[in-house]
Parts: C-alpha cells; sequence; structure tokens
C-alpha cells in the first residue's frame, strides 16, 4: 500500500471517482460523508469496481471533534483530497449562508488538525468559477481572479484564499489546487456515475433523466448569450480523467516533487461546448431523443468558459483523453443502469 489518503465527500459524484483511482493507484482510502447529496450504496459500486470497501466514516466535515476522532481512529493519513461542498450555483444564491457555512467551516477544520495529525498535503476541489468571466479565453492559471458571481463561486475564491494564508503561515504541509472546467460521464463499468439526491442541479443527470422519461423537459438557460448558438459554453471533461488527475496531485506531494507549497492547476479538455451542443451531441451519441425548451437567464451564470490545460498537460503530464461523445454515452449507460436496478 501506498498509504492512507481521507476523501471528504467520498460518496459523491468526483469523489467516489477519485476513490476508484486512488485504490486501483494503491492507495488506502478512508471516506467521510454526511450523505447529504449521494447514497451509501456508492460503496458498493467502488468495491465492485476495485475488489476493495474503502472505510467509511459517515460524519460532516463542519463537526470538529467528528473529524477529530476520525483521525484518531484511522492512524496514518498522509494526505486529504477535499470534495466535501455545497456545489450548486443556483441553490448558493438562494441559500448563501448554507453555502459559506458548508464550504469554509469543513476547509477550516481539516486544515487545523492537519498538523496534529502528520497529515502531509491537502488536494483541494476547486472550480474555474473563480475566474468569472475571463477576459480572454482560453483561460489559463494567470487569469485574473473575477469578483464571484454566485456564494458557490466565491466559496471557492474565498477557500484558496484560506489555504494559501494557511501555507503562508509555514503550515508543515503542502497543497495543489486544481481548478476544474465541468465534470460529466460516470465509470465505464457503470457501477457508479452522477446521482444527486431529489431534482439534479447539474445539466447532465437532467438532461439523462429527461432522456429516460423522469423528467419532462429540459430547461436550457439563454440563448441569447454572445455565443455562435445563444447558449452558455462550458468545457466538460470526463470524470475519470478528472479524478485520475487526483492520483497524480496526491503522488506529486507525497513524493516531494512539489517544489513549491501551493501549486494551481486547471483541469479541462481546452475545448468549449455550448449547451444546445452538448444536447446534440447526446443524440447522436445515443440515438435518443431529449425534450428541451429555452427558458430566460439563470443568475449566477457565466457566459463562456473553457480552460488552457497546458500546466496541467506539461507539469503533471495529464490530459483529458475521453471525448465528448464517449463520455455522453457513459453517462446514458449508467441512467439506463439506474432503471435497471429500479432506482430511477
Amino acid at each position: 500500500m501506498k498509504g492512507k489518503i481521507l476523501v471528504t465527500g467520498g460518496t459523491g459524484y468526483i469523489g467516489s471517482h477519485s476513490t476508484v483511482e486512488l485504490q486501483n493507484a494503491g492507495y488506502e482510502v478512508v471516506i467521510i460523508d454526511n450523505l447529504s447529496n449521494s447514497n451509501i450504496e456508492v460503496l458498493d459500486g467502488i468495491e465492485r469496481i476495485t475488489g476493495v470497501r474503502p472505510t467509511f466514516v459517515q460524519a460532516d466535515c463542519t463537526d470538529i471533534e467528528a473529524l477529530r476522532k476520525l483521525f484518531q481512529d484511522n492512524p496514518g493519513i498522509k494526505g486529504i483530497i477535499h470534495f466535501a461542498a455545497s456545489k450548486a450555483v443556483g441553490e448558493s444564491v438562494q441559500k448563501p449562508l448554507l453555502y459559506y457555512r458548508n464550504n469554509l467551516l469543513s476547509l477550516i477544520n481539516l486544515l487545523t488538525l492537519m498538523p496534529e495529525f502528520g497529515v502531509e498535503g491537502i488536494v483541494f476541489s476547486s472550480s474555474c468559477t473563480v475566474y468569472g468571466q475571463p477576459d480572454v479565453l482560453p483561460v489559463d492559471e494567470t487569469a485574473p481572479i473575477k469578483p464571484a458571481l454566485s456564494p458557490y463561486g466565491n466559496t471557492k475564491q474565498i477557500s484558496e484564499e484560506i489555504i494559501k494564508d494557511t501555507l503562508h503561515a509555514n503550515a508543515p504541509f503542502k497543497s495543489i489546487i486544481l481548478r476544474y472546467f465541468n465534470p460529466i460521464g460516470a465509470h465505464p463499468s457503470a457501477e457508479i456515475g452522477e446521482l444527486p439526491n431529489g431534482v439534479p442541479q447539474n445539466l447532465i443527470p437532467y438532461l439523462t433523466q429527461t432522456a429516460i422519461g423522469i423528467r419532462k423537459e429540459l430547461s436550457v438557460f439563454g440563448d441569447d448569450y454572445n455565443t455562435p448558438d445563444g447558449s452558455c459554453i462550458r468545457d466538460y471533461i470526463n470524470v475519470v480523467d478528472l479524478a485520475k488527475a487526483h492520483v497524480i496531485a496526491m503522488n506529486r506531494m507525497l513524493e516531494k516533487k512539489s517544489p513549491e507549497a501551493i501549486e494551481i492547476f486547471n483541469l479541462g479538455t481546452g475545448r468549449g461546448v455550448s449547451v444546445l451542443e452538448l444536447i446534440n451531441a447526446f443524440e447522436k451519441a445515443t440515438g435518443v431523443k431529449v425534450p428541451h425548451k429555452i427558458v430566460g437567464r439563470r443568475e449566477g451564470d457565466i457566459e463562456q468558459v473553457w480552460a488552457n490545460p497546458a500546466k496541467a498537460n506539461k507539469v503533471l503530464g495529464w490530459t483529458a483523453e475521453t471525448g465528448i461523445e464517449d463520455t455522453l454515452a457513459s453517462a446514458w449507460k449508467w441512467q439506463l443502469k439506474l432503471r435497471e436496478r429500479g432506482i430511477m
């Protein structure tokens, strides 16, 4: 075994896929999750893929005593990948205090306990939302941080500042901040995928649920943006490709290859795809029509953003490899598996 890693929010979408990749790479994984937006059965899927069931603690990262007990009960945790956060732009506009409490306090608690338990590094799950609407596209890591357009985006900006200030104060660990663009798709085995509780806040699960008939139609928020077809443009990245970057980042910190206390990388494909293009690509990949309608713009949405991933490509040796149609086909395969299992 390479060592023990704590994955916060590990039964969630990106957390579960990253747990699979960590276990495949020889790490022992401890998951903490409060199951507020995930399901305990995800552990079964992880075990079916890897043959190993990760240690699971049901608790909330905003509870520092529960976190301290986790570290005491699972000695030798070398690194943390911190996913646990509320993550829906629209909901954050409606419930800002929920977002500030969950997203900031969980990080502060982890950073407080890391020196006490000898944790060597933390990979932080950040977002391209920190760039706001960039002046130059594609956006690289030197782009200015813009005023956030949503409380969710603001929590990611503030979290990055908290990490930087903590490391500036000579904290005895390192951090790699990964700014994701838009993760989509599912594990090719269809054993794990994106399964939010209740009505999905993210595009792809809503799209696949519409395609299978659970939702009546998909709402496209705005067709009057300054883009070729008027809909918003994003950089959609395969979730397994994204998960693999976390393993590389963790290796880099634990093997002492990181020359600085803190490093920041964009994770994206380098290609912008509009919402309407995405719907067309899904229909082409699956042969299934998606009923959709154009509605008004949604508060907090950025017009267009896609990555320049050159730094991650060069420094980490990581690239997004899976094409958009294969990624969308994996999301549909996952939706069909959920129907087969009588879940959705």
